[in-house]
């Protein structure tokens, strides 16, 4: 039966990968990248840390630190550049890392104020200074776009918030649910959803984040103390999937694959694109469980203090995508224009 309510990210994951025809999951690479995170475990390689241990990411001391998060997550969607476009460096960084040099250097100059009163009236031509890349000719995809989602977040931030995302974090009481929530109600732009055979499902990618890089920065304590962080799932983007195809845990049919290959772009919403997403957040609900359960049946007792959840599996896997980009450049991603991811 077609479901009439927008299904969560974990259960439309698990919907979208029962009726998945493009897209497949499959059990020995979900065990291969469950023997990784455990092994990364003890290394240290997955830890709640590596968030604050970035120095382009802000200080968990910073007093503007939560609404500067805000910033990056709102502005955070759509990197690669579209055909010959010369791609978009900042501080000879790409990507994400780019979009946070770009906003940690704004600040640090006064170009860029964390409070929304002055952010939502931003006007065109200092959004184009803040992020201005190391090559004039180069310029950020979608940027009208992120203009748009500052003004409307920052509209809402002052007309309900009292001008900070604190005041947001602070109303949940400490549930990443309800918090979830709050940001999808609120600001539009976060609202990541899509229909898929008669069921409404969401993927809330950016929300997630957010939400995940709060309990990040500030070690699951104090603002980042959430007692159900667990229901936060993977950020489906377009970059994990790669890593997932290279470890043999997703697999595409023929024609998606073909499809892909030759750079077709897909649309928003599409069949395909929902497959992709919702059966890369079901790859990581089953890593997940697969950890624990190694780390159950391990009779090292050390290993045993170890905790895992989609957050963190998350955070290795796009770390594995930069560290490892020449062996997985072969593996196409999925093109959409979009400010969800």
């Amino acid at each position: 039966m077609a479901t009439q309510t927008t299904l969560k990210p974990r259960e439309s994951a698990k919907l979208i990968a029962s009726l998945s025809t493009h897209v497949f999951i499959e059990k020995t690479g979900v065990q291969r990248i469950a023997e990784e995170v455990l092994r990364g475990l003890t290394s240290r390689d997955v830890h709640i840390d590596n968030f604050s241990q970035h120095d382009l990411h802000p200080n968990k001391d910073d007093p503007r630190t939560p609404d500067w998060i805000f910033i990056l997550d709102t502005l955070n969607f759509c990197f690669w550049p579209e055909g010959d476009d010369t791609k978009w460096k900042v501080q000879n960084n790409t990507g994400y890392f780019a979009l946070c040099a770009a906003v940690k250097r704004a600040i640090s100059t006064r170009h860029l104020q964390t409070d929304p009163n002055v952010y939502s009236k931003i006007t065109k031509e200092n959004l184009q200074f803040i992020l201005r890349g190391d090559n004039p000719s180069a310029k950020v995809p979608l940027f009208m776009e992120r203009l748009k989602c500052l003004h409307e977040v920052g509209r809402v931030l002052v007309e309900k918030y009292d001008g900070s995302f604190v005041n947001c974090i602070k109303s949940c009481n400490k549930s990443a649910e309800k918090l979830l929530e709050l940001i999808v109600t609120e600001f539009e732009c976060f609202r990541d959803e899509a229909d898929y055979k008669g069921h409404k499902v969401s993927f809330y990618k950016r929300a997630q984040i957010l939400i995940g890089d709060i309990w990040a920065c500030y070690g699951g304590k104090g603002l980042g103390e959430f007692h159900d962080i667990d229901i936060i799932t993977m950020f489906a983007d377009y970059r994990v999937p790669q890593v997932l195809i290279h470890f043999g845990a997703m697999r595409y049919s023929e024609s998606l694959l073909e499809s892909l290959q030759s750079n077709t772009l897909l649309t928003r919403g599409s069949p395909l694109e929902v497959e992709i997403r919702g059966c890369s957040i079901e790859v990581i609900e089953q890593v997940r469980d697969k950890v624990k359960s190694l780390i159950e049946a391990c009779p090292d007792l050390a290993l045993k203090k170890f905790d895992c959840n989609a957050i963190l599996i998350d955070h290795f896997l796009w770390d594995y995508r930069r560290k490892h980009a020449e062996n997985l450049q072969n593996i196409p991603f999925h093109k959409v224009r979009s400010i969800y991811y």
